[in-house]
């Protein structure tokens, strides 16, 4: 699987470094609250071991992650938040271990997969390099509500280019899932990656409207880790900059965001 080795590898690094960040914490900081609301680091955790199991049903079993889809729609308003609490409940030591084990799991999966292969998901079918993307993705950004909570700043590497790219693809859904009409145009987008010696660019280049600034602000943004206020990313356009007020690059309801830090609220 030549062209999903890279993301998977990158994948794997990307967790190795939020588990060393966790690996070491006693039981109290497991229930701090985190940036999301009624979500502790615990909660946080076990969403992306649970997560990633429903990842490893997709690639390996279609019918037992049909059921897990029957379940969502079920509680459509619930689910998430009911399997994050339940795993919270768990002895950080036992989150900690299914959430190794499940990863190493999925990281087989993935590998082993044949090329051309496309996975259910609770969206549209995925690729087994756009499933390790998109599990890239909310590792790094629920791994930055933990770092966030235990005042850690993080390094940000040049794995960001992963989230970026979902930044940029998930342009229109962001429209729909607020039930508005995107425009019809693409934008340039061109992002300073964190080594500083690369840009990263997206979209025609002679696009009339456009989007710049650092990739660590632009993913900050569009996974709804931090305000646009607070940011270095800049609009150039009417449609451009409304864009940046709405960005996201996951799926599901936007929620509220994260207030400007100057907001006491």
């Amino acid at each position: 699987m030549s062209d999903a080795s890279p993301v998977i590898d990158d994948l794997g690094r990307e967790s190795e470094e939020l588990d060393r960040l966790v690996a070491e914490l006693g039981e109290e900081p497991w229930g701090l609250a985190t940036p999301a609301p009624g979500w502790t680091v615990a909660h946080q955790i076990a969403h992306l071991a649970w997560t990633d199991r429903a990842a490893l049903l997709s690639v390996t079993d279609a019918e037992g992650f049909a059921k897990e889809v029957e379940k969502a729609l079920a509680s459509p308003g619930t689910w998430v938040d009911d399997a994050a609490r339940e795993g919270a409940a768990l002895p950080p030591a036992r989150l900690l271990a299914e959430w190794r084990s499940g990863r190493a799991a999925l990281d087989r999966a993935l590998r082993a997969a044949p090329a051309g292969s496309r996975f259910p998901w609770y969206g549209p079918p995925m690729s087994a390099a756009s499933m390790a993307t998109a599990r890239l993705m909310e590792t790094w950004a629920h791994g930055q509500d933990i770092a966030d909570t235990l005042g850690v700043v993080r390094t940000p590497t040049d794995r960001l280019r992963h989230v970026a790219r979902i930044g940029v693809r998930a342009r229109d859904y962001a429209y729909a899932v607020r039930e508005l009409s995107a425009p019809r145009e693409e934008f340039r987008v061109e992002l300073v990656a964190p080594s500083g010696d690369a840009l990263w660019t997206y979209g025609p280049e002679d696009a009339p409207q456009r989007v710049t600034g650092p990739a660590l602000d632009f993913c900050l943004l569009v996974t709804r880790r931090a305000h646009r206020a607070d940011l270095a990313v800049r609009a150039e356009g009417p449609d451009a900059d409304r864009w940046l007020d709405i960005a996201q690059a996951f799926a599901g309801p936007p929620g509220a965001g994260r207030a400007p830090k100057g907001d006491a609220a």
